[in-house]
């Protein structure tokens, strides 16, 4: 067995993606870690204690190893923050039957979800960050204030609805 790698107080970053609240593949977790002599059944029960209330959903967990300790975060998508916010129960995996998303979120939540993905978004303005938020509730099947996300995204493009940047 080669020697345990000694990382002295370099950190080292992995993202993973994995079913949120239920217990990660362990081989798949196993050549990542194991070489940083981290125990990939430990790092699984972590990860799915950090991901508890993101329960049936598929989310990125970034895992910042550091002398030998795991520190878990968890990175959601988009689509994670809108299933999130309809406040659906947690789906069945195993039942391989198609799910429509319904339900109706606000602007001021999009705006709250656009703020969260703001770093990770390549938009040059935060007005784009809530149009990419709006697109993905589109392909959800959610609406926004009782309307269609794509009425709200052209009246966003004519300037009928200002969208203020909440940094500036």
């Amino acid at each position: 067995m080669p020697p345990k790698a000694d990382q002295g107080g370099e950190a080292t970053v992995i993202t993973v993606r994995v079913l949120a609240g239920d217990p990660s593949g362990l081989s798949s977790l196993a050549p990542k870690i194991g070489p940083l002599g981290l125990s990939p059944k430990k790092i699984g029960d972590d990860i799915m204690a950090a991901t508890a209330e993101w329960k049936g959903m598929k989310v990125s967990c970034r895992l910042t190893i550091r002398n030998r300790q795991a520190e878990i975060e968890v990175i959601p998508s988009a689509a994670n923050l809108i299933i999130k916010a309809l406040n659906e129960p947690p789906r069945e995996r195993r039942k391989k039957i198609p799910f429509k998303h319904k339900g109706n979120l606000t602007l001021d939540q999009i705006k709250e979800m656009a703020t969260i993905m703001r770093p990770r978004s390549l938009s040059k303005k935060f007005e784009g960050t809530v149009l990419q938020i709006l697109g993905t509730c589109l392909a959800i099947g959610a609406t926004v204030d009782g309307q269609s996300p794509k009425e709200i995204t052209r009246k966003i493009k004519n300037k009928e609805i200002i969208i203020e940047d909440p940094d500036n």
